[in-house]
């Protein structure tokens, strides 16, 4: 690995491009993907059984594990089950915070307005799993739907010849309602559409791999979704106060996930830039996933960079709209009040970023390349849905009456009037 810190002024088009323009590379498996999800459709569980085979060269008899899940979480050793159950109430104590409460208020004499929030019926969460441990996946989708009050979660984890007791003791433990051994684009099928086994969802939410981001492009419009993420993204926001060791330890956490990983560190401070890239360089070759760290630093989405001042570098923080921020600097508040675009904030050198992915009670599915300009991560809201409420009386329509029957004969919309002429009685 070869890497040097390089100026923001410097960088040219293409390389602004890598930065700014990520995507979740999922456009050449679509048409695949269509395929899949079309046969789910048609044929359910069979569709199913024959995808699981082929892709994950596993036998499926029985889809629906909702029992070796408790069982999981029975058998758990003390300390993992201690740190699920940690992880499970900070989450929800964090997710409870956000429950909006109805309202309704007067807003002039016989004019009551209001709104009220009701939870979605039924959700699926897409939890990775197979061979591969991902409790805080499950953990993250299942607790903010159940603390919105959804009627059943249902979820969808790839199966393995031994699935992960880790991570089916988490989903229990979540409290999920129904949980099936499916995965992949066919997972994302069978909770669009239903089939013998699975039960139909009205949204579908959690992260997966650009085969469960492709199903999900692809069910979206017959079944809502939370956001279409991709690669894992870390920008780390430093001055020259900022311990470098700190800040590569914080883009090695992040690019461990995928070779595809974007990692960025920003600096104002040229000494910093340089001990950054020194400190990746010692700290990679110590880390297990060595090959896949080296791969995404490698990247022509990842890099140090050098500002020439601090508002040139938060200038790029908020064009980049990281997935996550980390903001390591003597002044961080005053930085973070001028960046709006961001999915999670991690202010100062105790906070890392494993804290949000893990337990400190934010969500850790959040909204990737560039997402974050206009869109939040997975929260209790993602769950519910608005209905508001209003009530007039005889003499507020009378308020308004000439109001609404000039508006409505001016759009042509002579009925809308008419309905109001009729309770004023001025036909």
């Amino acid at each position: 690995m070869t890497m040097q810190e390089r100026y923001v002024s410097e960088l040219g088009p293409d390389d602004r491009a890598a930065f700014f323009q990520r995507d979740a590379g999922i456009e050449s498996i679509r048409s695949d993907v269509r395929e899949i999800v079309d046969r789910v459709r048609e044929e359910g569980d069979v569709a199913v059984r024959e995808f699981t085979e082929r892709f994950d060269d596993v036998s499926v008899g029985n889809l629906e594990i909702t029992d070796e899940c408790g069982r999981a979480y029975d058998a758990l050793e003390d300390d993992l089950l201690e740190a699920i159950e940690t992880a499970v109430a900070n989450v929800e104590e964090f997710h409870e915070a956000q429950l909006p409460e109805d309202w309704r208020e007067s807003f002039a004499p016989g004019r009551e307005l209001g709104r009220r929030f009701r939870p979605i019926d039924r959700v699926g969460v897409y939890v990775p799993g197979g061979n591969a441990a991902y409790p805080s996946s499950a953990i993250m989708g299942i607790v903010p739907a159940v603390v919105a009050g959804v009627e059943h979660v249902s979820v969808v984890t790839p199966p393995a010849d031994q699935l992960n007791p880790v991570t089916l003791a988490a989903i229990h433990a979540a409290g999920a309602d129904a949980v099936y051994s499916v995965g992949g684009a066919q997972g994302i099928a069978a909770l669009a559409y239903g089939t013998e086994s699975v039960t139909r969802a009205q949204k579908i939410v959690g992260p997966g791999n650009r085969w469960v981001t492709a199903a999900k492009a692809e069910v979206r419009g017959d079944v809502a979704i939370d956001f279409l993420a991709g690669p894992s993204e870390v920008l780390v926001v430093a001055d020259d106060t900022a311990d470098p060791e700190l800040i590569a330890s914080e883009l090695i956490a992040q690019a461990e996930h995928d070779p595809n990983a974007s990692v960025v560190a920003i600096t104002d401070d040229e000494e910093t830039g340089s001990k950054i890239v020194e400190a990746l360089t010692d700290q990679t070759s110590e880390r297990e996933r060595e090959e896949t760290i080296r791969a995404a630093l490698s990247n022509d989405a990842s890099g140090v960079l050098v500002a020439r001042s601090m508002s040139e570098a938060i200038l790029f923080a908020e064009s980049y709209a990281p997935e996550h921020l980390s903001v390591i600097a003597d002044d961080d508040e005053a930085v973070l009040e001028r960046i709006d675009s961001a999915g999670s904030v991690f202010l100062g050198p105790a906070t890392p970023v494993a804290a949000g992915d893990y337990a400190s009670g934010t969500n850790h599915v959040l909204p990737t390349n560039g997402g974050a300009r206009v869109t939040g991560g997975l929260s209790v809201e993602t769950f519910l849905r608005s209905t508001t409420v209003q009530r007039l009386s005889e003499s507020g329509l009378e308020d308004l009456g000439d109001t609404i029957m000039t508006l409505a004969t001016a759009e042509g919309l002579e009925g809308h009037a008419a309905s109001v002429r009729k309770r004023l009685d001025r036909d």
